[in-house]
């Protein structure tokens, strides 16, 4: 019982810092963007490059970019999608889970804090 005890305090006491992980920091997720900006912009109002805009992506209905011409893949997928957090978790951790026949050529990001940074960085651009 004592270990028991232990063990919840335990976890108890580190589940604000595993919040916080989750939340991940914007600062940190512009530079992570970085990797993005050779196919997209983020500034509101700003052109689209080989992929869409990215600004206000987070709630944002999937596919709806004015002028963007999306793949096939993408156009059947998009049907009634919102970029939440967790369909942009999957898809930023491997595109091709997501959208097999996609053309984003991106690998993907295997870094938890990287990705978790990356959302909260796209959720300051609403």
């Amino acid at each position: 019982m004592r270990r028991l005890t232990l063990t919840l305090a335990t976890v108890l006491a580190l589940a604000p810092f595993a919040a916080k992980a989750q939340e991940g920091d914007a600062a940190a997720g512009q530079r992570v963007f970085n990797q993005c900006r050779a196919c997209h912009t983020i500034n509101e109002g700003g052109r689209n490059g080989v992929g869409p805009n990215l600004h206000g992506i987070v709630g944002r209905a999937a596919g709806s970019v004015e002028g963007f011409r999306y793949s096939a893949n993408m156009q059947e997928w998009r049907q009634g999608q919102t970029w939440t957090e967790e369909n942009l978790r999957a898809y930023l951790t491997n595109p091709k889970d997501v959208l097999p026949r996609g053309s984003m050529s991106f690998a993907g990001l295997r870094n938890p804090q990287q990705l978790n940074d990356l959302i909260a960085y796209l959720k300051t651009n609403p």
